[in-house]
């Protein structure tokens, strides 16, 4: 039910979407430290940022995708993009990520990969767009597959802005290390949340600059 309600959503905004304001990938850690629980706390802590009516009207004329990455091999588009062309089709979005479910292998934690995935999903975006943005969040550091600071200068280099958030319950230092590694582009910020009961007002934080 939940993969035809996202099929719906997908070819209803996209329809006559042929410029966009921002193309958005929301890039979630499915990785082994984190729990079930904690990942209920990244998909409604989001969704509760999205429901805010600011950042609803900001997003609105925007193109958005939702990923879930773990390990090497473990990175999945959850939500392909949608044309977000009203404030209903937001709410619609909002929706979709309450509904997610956690699809990959809990493994380790590969941010390389995941930005390369990430590059190849706006690489067929299906508008054009004048920003695009990885939102990359997670609790801990790339310990897997490629390097995050090559893929990071191949993105940034192109134009690509990627942000952070950064959950520090395991390692304090995290902000540190998306400092040199993972951030990167146009007005490129990281954020972080001591834990995962922060994260809905550190996401909504992080929208409301990248709409602004």
């Amino acid at each position: 039910m939940i993969g035809r309600l996202r099929a719906a959503l997908k070819a209803g905004t996209l329809r006559g979407m042929e410029q966009a304001d921002l193309a958005l990938v929301l890039a979630f850690d499915g990785s082994a430290s984190v729990t079930y629980e904690e990942f209920n706390l990244i998909v409604g802590g989001t969704a509760a940022a999205l429901r805010s009516p600011e950042i609803a009207a900001g997003l609105v004329g925007s193109l958005a995708a939702v990923v879930l990455w773990s390990g090497r091999f473990a990175q999945l588009v959850t939500i392909d993009w949608t044309g977000l062309s009203a404030r209903t089709h937001v709410a619609a979005f909002a929706d979709a990520i309450d509904d997610m479910s956690r699809q990959v292998t809990p493994g380790t934690t590969a941010i390389g990969e995941a930005l390369v995935f990430c590059e190849r999903l706006l690489a067929r975006a299906p508008a054009a767009s004048r920003r695009q943005v990885i939102d990359l969040a997670g609790d801990g550091r790339s310990n897997d597959g490629t390097p995050p600071g090559p893929v990071r200068d191949r993105l940034t280099d192109a134009g690509v802005t990627i942000n952070g958030l950064c959950v520090l319950h395991e390692e304090p230092d995290l902000l540190d290390s998306y400092t040199r590694e993972v951030i990167g582009g146009p007005g490129a910020f990281a954020l972080v949340c001591p834990d995962y009961a922060g994260f809905a007002e550190a996401m909504a934080q992080k929208l409301r600059r990248e709409i602004a």
